[in-house]
């Protein structure tokens, strides 16, 4: 959950009311936000310095650290706070965001080249004009696109966002790419990428620069100026080595830097606006003088630029000369598209309400929903269908992009309703599944035979379900598309390898270590719409000065013995019975199968000594693993 640090007088001073900090608390707490934490700027500092000296703080701002809901992009800031408990209290009006009333000819212009379509193709824009910022605003605006950078951003991989002081550019704008400096033989390499990928007008504008480069002096890249904070121009390859030593910009090279080309904004004057996602030009950066903001947004995700720019606009039109106006800009693209930014029109939604009565469990009546809905910054009101069934149309403006279904608005009802004034209610009896009320009677017995239970990781790296068990990797697993560790490389196929992993690490426990486990594996299977499917087994372990193999055994005619199947013949499908196996993990001899009713449901057996030290297990083992879905 994303947390912001606003300043309590400051805070307060919008609110237009103090607050002690319960009441503060109290009063997050029923908008659905959360007082995280009270700190001030000299324990910030100290702790990013890991600093232990207290400091004299009498006289320093009191800062409130405020946790919002991660999908609420409208309250990263004090300004969407503020706004959002004021509309809460029934302080202020919800506000109407409107798109400026200027003719096409008129509007600003964004000019975006053919070739940008396969590399980072969206680009969206507005202007705010007449704009007013003191310090804390301008710090505000700042640090909110900071924090959309990190949040629906993805680190500037999906959108990156630029601002610019309009009054130091002249329009129309460009949005192209531009070839870096390479020799001849890298070209032709990144031609057959692009071409493998199917980025064309990429590839084409290459191949056309690789035979000037082939035939030429290697010609520099040309984009050429001036980063924000920086005095002297760089090219863009330059500026790739100069940010690599850069602890904040660093993070974000990697998404431009091995590509064959580079983005880049211009101005009429071919004045460099930005390097997207990378660094903005200082010819055009913003200051407290600012009066008119140019804020363009780059974007691989079209949804997400146009939340983000909606969210910037709104959030800061307040400080406009005309509030809560946005000036229009018109993107055109080579093969004649036109479209205006930013969209600011209202989503239209009907929810009905029997449905947020019925999920809240409070009886409403219309007029009360929509007054909620209204506290919450939806307009909202009473609507009737041919059925005479009683809807609520909502009206979803720019700022909540987070509502997108019924269960939102049903949401948004309930917190403003207050979750503490509904009353509590007895749920239903829920009879359990048949599979887990099974598990838990199996539990219970092997207990009662001295066997302790564990629970283990149910990812485990693929190693462990392989050749640590003697087994070759060619047994299929579900395997993780992005791990955080080698050691959750795929979902395990049985529970041996658990079970070994906690005796291993529990080796000097004293001897008999029992220990058992009841538990999911994953197996694919075809027949699932997901390509996998659940099983449920069951697994002991006996780890002693001797294997222990007629423990096991035992434990396993207990458990036949207490689910009521007898023990029969081989062959004979009415009971169970073992028959010899020849599984890598057990000693050879020395292991059996598990037949029930004519079909293999689980084997047991003395742990083979390899795979005893695999998982460094100095003292002999016997294991049984049984799939107890066949007993159901």
């Amino acid at each position: 959950m994303p947390t912001v640090s606003v300043g309590r007088d400051r805070l307060f001073k919008a609110l237009g009311k103090s607050y002690t900090q319960e009441e503060f608390e109290d009063l997050c707490f029923c908008f659905g936000i959360e007082l995280d934490d009270v700190t001030t700027e000299k324990a910030i500092i100290r702790k990013e310095k890991h600093l232990e000296e207290e400091g004299d703080e009498c006289d320093d701002e009191i800062i409130y650290k405020i946790e919002v809901p991660a999908n609420r992009y409208d309250l990263l800031c004090l300004e969407g706070i503020a706004q959002a408990l004021r509309i809460f209290n029934k302080q202020q009006e919800m506000p109407t965001f409107r798109v400026a009333d200027i003719s096409k000819s008129s509007m600003l212009q964004m000019q975006v080249k053919p070739e940008t379509y396969s590399i980072r193709p969206f680009v969206v824009c507005a202007v705010l004009r007449d704009v007013t910022f003191d310090e804390a605003s301008y710090n505000s605006f700042i640090d909110l696109q900071d924090k959309l950078h990190q949040n629906i951003c993805r680190r500037r991989t999906l959108v990156a966002i630029g601002t610019h002081d309009l009054d130091t550019l002249e329009g129309p704008f460009t949005y192209e790419f531009d070839l870096i400096s390479k020799d001849y033989s890298e070209y032709c390499e990144d031609i057959l990428v692009l071409l493998m990928e199917m980025k064309w007008e990429v590839a084409v504008r290459c191949w056309e620069y690789s035979w000037t480069v082939g035939s030429l002096a290697l010609a520099p890249s040309n984009i050429n100026f001036v980063p924000l904070k920086q005095a002297r121009n760089f090219r863009a390859d330059e500026l790739m080595e100069f940010y690599k030593s850069d602890l904040k910009l660093k993070k974000y090279l990697h998404i431009i830097e091995n590509s064959p080309v580079y983005p880049v904004i211009y101005d009429r004057n071919r004045t460099v606006l930005s390097l997207p996602p990378i660094i903005n030009g200082a010819h055009s950066a913003i200051t407290l003088k600012t009066k008119n903001l140019f804020i363009e947004c780059t974007a691989t995700d079209l949804t997400k630029a146009k939340i983000v720019l909606n969210t910037m606009v709104t959030t800061f039109s307040e400080y406009c000369k005309r509030r809560y106006e946005v000036e229009p800009v018109e993107v055109i693209y080579s093969d004649g598209r036109s479209y205006v930014w930013p969209d600011l029109s209202v989503y239209n939604m009907e929810v009905p309400l029997p449905y947020i009565s019925g999920s809240i469990g409070v009886s409403l009546e219309a007029e009360e929903v929509t007054s909620l809905l209204n506290r919450m910054q939806l307009r909202a009101e009473k609507s009737a269908t041919d059925d005479d069934q009683c809807n609520i149309k909502v009206l979803v403006p720019p700022t909540r992009s987070d509502v997108l279904h019924p269960c939102d608005v049903m949401e948004d009802v309930a917190i403003a309703y207050g979750y503490n004034n509904i009353p509590k209610r007895k749920p239903a009896s829920v009879k359990p599944l048949p599979l887990n009320e099974f598990s838990d009677l199996m539990r219970l017995e092997i207990a009662m035979n001295g066997f302790t239970e564990v629970l283990t990781w149910i990812l485990c790296s693929r190693k462990e379900i392989s050749f640590m068990l003697n087994r070759k990797d060619d047994k299929p697993a579900a395997i993780i598309g992005n791990p955080r560790s080698s050691d959750f490389e795929v979902v395990r196929t049985t529970l041996m390898s658990g079970l070994l992993k906690t005796v291993g690490h529990n080796k000097d426990h004293p001897k008999p270590i029992k220990i058992f486990e009841i538990g999911d594996v994953v197996l694919l299977d075809e027949k699932k719409d997901v390509g996998a499917s659940n099983r449920r087994q069951l697994a002991a372990l006996y780890c002693g000065a001797n294997s222990g193999f007629e423990l096991i055994h035992c434990l396993v005619d207990r458990i036949m013995e207490v689910i009521g199947t007898p023990f029969v013949p081989v062959g004979d499908v009415t009971g169970y019975y073992i028959q010899r196996s020849d599984e890598p993990e057990f000693l050879p001899g020395r292991q059996a199968s598990i037949i029930y009713k004519g079909q293999r449901i689980g084997l047991f057996g003395i742990v083979h000594p390899e795979v005893l030290n695999n998982f460094d297990i100095p003292d002999p083992c016997s294991f049984v693993e049984i799939d107890i879905e066949n007993f159901l």
